[in-house]
This record gives structure tokens, C-alpha cells and sequence, in this order.
């Protein structure tokens, strides 16, 4: 609460008397236990028919909420057209979300996620998996496009 943040403040010496234009405040997250209840196409394992987007599924961040959502609708589209969609590869920073939320984290302490290069898959040696992290980023986001790009191809 704003008085009690403002009391703790106060107690730092030579802020006793400070004035302060904005306190913190704190939101929550609803979202979803995504590994339990979601498949790899984004749907409720227990009614297929239902499927979801966005933050709301475990994802963090608006950019990863809006690819979550365009694949979702995606997907949607492909099932309208009685067709399949698979998800993008997990070398992808789309695919590597995806499996984070319907599989790739553990269930009992899920919490969302932005993407990172930690949810990638590790680097074979011919790809860079030696080098130091500096060089390694460069060579997940290659190996990224490449698979995306394949990925795309087959849609």
C-alpha cells in the first residue's frame, strides 16, 4: 500500500522529509497453467474446439502476446479450412514460446515467460554451440530465421 511504501522510504536517512511523485505499484497476471491445459496448436486438451491467445496463455511481454495471437489465429484458420497448422520449430522464438507454454516448463511452477535464448534449444557444434555467448546470439538467430523461413515454406 502507498502509505506503508511511503513510511519504509521515509526511514532511509535524508528522506524524512521527502515528497514522492509516484509509488510502485503492483499488477497481477492471470493466465493460464498452459503445460497442463493447452496442446502444441494452442487449444484446451479437454475441448479441442477452444482455443487460446495471447498473454493469457503465458507469454510475457506485448510482442510475444501478439505472435501468440497471430499463430493462434493462424492455426484457427488452418482448422477452418480442415487443414493443419504445426507450430514453428522450437529453434524459433515463436516455436520456443509455444513449447514453453504447452509443454516446455514445468507444470506445478509455470509463470510466464518473454522470449529468450535460454527457451532455444542448445546449438549443435556445427552451428556455433562452442562459442562464447557473445557469438552464440548470432548463431541462434541465424539458425531462427532458417527455420522459420523452411517453416514458412511448408504452410
Amino acid at each position: 500500500k502507498y502509505g506503508e511504501q511511503t513510511r519504509v522510504l521515509r526511514m532511509i536517512p535524508g528522506l524524512e522529509n521527502a515528497g514522492f511523485a509516484r509509488l510502485g505499484g503492483i499488477h497481477r497476471n492471470s493466465f493460464l497453467n498452459s503445460p497442463t491445459l493447452l496442446d502444441d496448436r494452442m487449444r484446451l486438451r479437454t475441448r479441442p474446439n477452444l482455443r487460446f491467445a495471447g498473454q493469457v496463455t503465458g507469454v510475457e511481454g506485448y510482442v510475444e502476446s501478439a505472435a501468440m495471437g497471430l499463430l493462434a489465429g493462424r492455426m484457427a484458420a488452418a482448422r477452418a479450412r480442415e487443414a493443419d497448422l504445426a507450430p514453428p520449430p522450437f529453434t524459433t522464438a515463436m516455436g520456443a514460446l509455444v513449447n514453453h507454454i504447452t509443454g516446455g516448463a514445468e507444470a506445478r511452477t509455470f509463470q510466464p515467460m518473454n522470449v529468450n535464448f535460454g527457451l532455444f534449444p542448445p546449438l549443435d557444434e556445427a552451428r556455433g554451440g562452442r562459442k562464447g555467448r557473445k557469438d552464440r546470439y548470432p548463431a541462434y538467430t541465424q539458425r531462427a530465421k532458417d527455420d522459420f523461413r523452411a517453416w514458412l515454406a511448408t504452410q
